[in-house]
């Protein structure tokens, strides 16, 4: 499945001096991946390395918008939109701010549009049969 994130008027022209675009940022997932792109950054790891997915907000724009770190626990955030987003955490912390890896995170949050079927894509497993 895919998922676009949400672009705010008042924060898009920011993100795009940081070459961060509508083109360039998706969350993409399959039956064994995730993977978020955010411009220039990118989280891929296993499906089975997700080991839950909650919605929340709405945000601050100064936490949420943008590449964030957080210096309390390193996660990492891929902020488009300060409305609503869907935080991921792992069970084992991913590569995405740097490209060598010195950084891991454990949770990543995107602002995409349908979180909730974000949520709920990143709670099915492979093997499970939906529901019609």
């Amino acid at each position: 499945m895919r998922f676009a994130f949400t672009f705010d008027r008042a924060t898009e022209v920011g993100l795009l001096l940081a070459g961060i675009t509508r083109r360039n940022s998706v969350v993409l997932v399959d039956d064994r991946w995730f993977v978020a792109r955010f411009g220039a950054w990118t989280v891929r790891t296993p499906l089975t390395n997700v080991a839950s997915a909650s919605t929340g907000g709405p945000y601050h724009w100064w936490k949420a918008v943008g590449v964030r770190l957080s210096l309390g626990d390193k996660g990492l955030t891929f902020g488009s939109s300060t409305r609503a987003g869907v935080c991921v955490a792992f069970h084992e912390p991913v590569r995405g701010l740097d490209p060598w890896g010195l950084v891991r995170h454990p949770g990543l949050t995107v602002t995409v549009e349908r979180p909730d079927e974000l949520v709920a894509c990143l709670g099915r497993r492979p093997g499970d049969e939906e529901v019609a």
